[in-house]
């Protein structure tokens, strides 16, 4: 008796062990190895993330670098101490004028 199934192109297909040996290589390497598509996804996201952070703080450098520059100058310092940390002369005072709804202070002191 004849098996009809061997006949088939599919059935062909199939049997070919050039094929389960790229099925179980292509499976491995998606899903089980230690490169595998996932592993690799995952470190691309950290990736993208890390250079973004890192773009973040060298703007912020930048910005720094601007402060530092202008706080060499003496009235600079003098101006930024009295708006930062409201210092004062001896022989002035100071008025701190607070309005209804200053959202500023309330999101620096959080």
């Amino acid at each position: 008796m004849k098996n009809s199934h061997k006949d088939k192109p599919w059935f062909k297909f199939i049997s070919n062990k050039y094929i389960w040996v790229l099925l179980f290589f292509s499976t491995w390497m998606i899903f089980l190895d230690n490169y595998s598509y996932f592993d690799h996804r995952f470190l691309n996201d950290q990736i993208n993330e890390l250079e973004d952070n890192k773009a973040y703080y060298q703007e912020e450098i930048l910005k720094d670098q601007k402060s530092i520059k202008q706080l060499k100058n003496p009235e600079e310092i003098e101006k930024y101490a009295r708006e930062k940390y409201y210092m004062k002369k001896d022989s002035e005072d100071i008025y701190i004028i607070e309005f209804e709804g200053d959202t500023i202070e309330k999101n620096e002191k959080k």
